[in-house]
């Protein structure tokens, strides 16, 4: 449960850095990101899971 709470602040500190370096970047991204369809948002949701579990499985594995 430690290891959650500490990966979730860091997704916090990095989604904040990133809002204070560029919000304009940001909004854009948003934007379309809004204007895509449901499957590459999906695919890379999926890919970034994958690689998400594999770095963290070559790390505490």
């Amino acid at each position: 449960m430690y290891d959650l709470i500490v990966a979730l602040g860091l997704v916090l500190v990095i989604e904040g850095l990133v809002l204070a370096a560029a919000p304009g970047a940001v909004r854009r991204s948003a934007e379309a990101i809004g204007h895509l369809p449901d499957s590459p948002l999906r695919v890379a949701g999926i890919v970034g899971a994958v690689i998400g579990v594999a770095i963290v499985w070559l790390i505490r594995g």
